[in-house]
């Protein structure tokens, strides 16, 4: 997404090889309508799955569920880090480790807003470790929901996160991917995220061309 990584150029702040801060515009102050362009994005590019919820965990991730939600017209569920007494004992929980904060945490989800007959879709504002999106994979998994995919704003994709998830078989789409980074510098993978039926044409296309 040509908009995000210019942004990212622009506005992002490069503290180390591993730490980007784009509070400016997407995860503390909140560009609206560029939240907006990245959830219709999200929706086009999982369109064909039937959807029938986005799934994130707070904070950073909810504009981006929310945009998305709103282009799928489907209801987004945010995962809370601390479990609130309105919530009660059922729910599903899950521990994560917080890749910025250095810390581990629990997140919940009431049971009853998830179940098996749900497709969900789980947006993140980053993927580097990826164990935000494991925990929340597991929820998934232990709701009896089906995960059809993970769309998140930016990757980095020299940390493991693409590669746990990969390991499960999710299908990811990110619609920003740093290859590298360093303070005043930032390299992007420079590809157009495919619906995967728009990949399979041209694959075919291409076998019959030879």
């Amino acid at each position: 997404m040509k908009a995000l990584q210019e942004r990212i150029r622009q506005e992002g702040q490069i503290l180390s090889e591993k730490v980007l801060k784009v509070d400016s515009f997407l995860n503390h102050q909140v560009d609206t309508a560029l939240a907006v362009e990245i959830g219709k994005e999200f929706a086009r590019l999982f369109a064909h799955e039937k959807i029938t919820k986005v799934l994130t965990i707070e904070a950073s991730g909810i504009q981006f569920a929310m945009a998305t939600g709103i282009a799928l017209g489907v209801p987004f569920v945010y995962a809370k880090k601390k479990k609130a007494i309105t919530q009660g004992d059922v729910v599903y929980a899950a521990s994560v480790h917080s890749f910025t904060k250095q810390e581990t945490y629990q997140v919940t989800i009431v049971q009853s807003y998830l179940n098996k007959e749900d497709r969900i879709l789980i947006v993140d504002d980053f993927l580097a470790t990826g164990a935000a999106l494991v925990g929340l994979a597991d929820i998934v998994e232990a709701s009896g929901a089906t995960l059809v995919g993970v769309g998140c704003v930016i990757e980095k994709t020299f940390q493991e996160g693409r590669g746990l998830l990969e390991e499960r078989q999710i299908p990811i789409q990110s619609l920003a991917r740093i290859s590298s980074m360093s303070p005043g510098h930032v390299d992007f993978i420079d590809e157009t995220p495919l619906v995967p039926d728009l990949v399979t044409v041209a694959s075919r296309n291409e076998e019959s061309s030879c």
